[in-house]
């Protein structure tokens, strides 16, 4: 089993940054991928970017050049830096580990919202 407590969202300002964390405990060698989702109201969840354990990543293309995905030396906590934000990047931005061998685990969620 993997826990995932996410933070770093809350309210910037159009054109501003806000760094997200998702740390990991338990079994984080069973981690085989995270990614970053985002959920806005009355629209479906939106993958944004994930890591793979060897570190390969990828990021949806809504947010390319924008948004980027990075994890610590230790491998316990994923990031996503969003630079660059709009009002349409306002969410409940939420990360997911699936295992090598076991099911998903899923954060809670941290609201990310961008308005002036």
């Amino acid at each position: 089993q993997v826990q995932l407590v996410e933070s770093g969202g809350g309210l910037v300002q159009p054109g501003g940054s806000l760094r997200l964390s998702c740390a990991a405990s338990g079994s984080i060698f069973s981690i085989y991928v995270t990614g970053w989702y985002r959920q806005a109201p009355g629209k479906q969840r939106e993958l944004v970017a994930t890591i793979t354990s060897n570190g390969r990543t990828n990021i949806a293309d809504s947010v390319k050049g924008r948004f980027t995905i990075s994890r610590d030396n230790t491998k316990t906590t994923v990031y996503l830096q969003m630079n660059s934000l709009k009002p349409e990047d306002t969410a409940v931005y939420s990360c997911k580990s699936d295992l090598i061998n076991g099911p998903s685990s899923w954060g809670q969620g941290t609201q990310v919202t961008v308005s002036s």
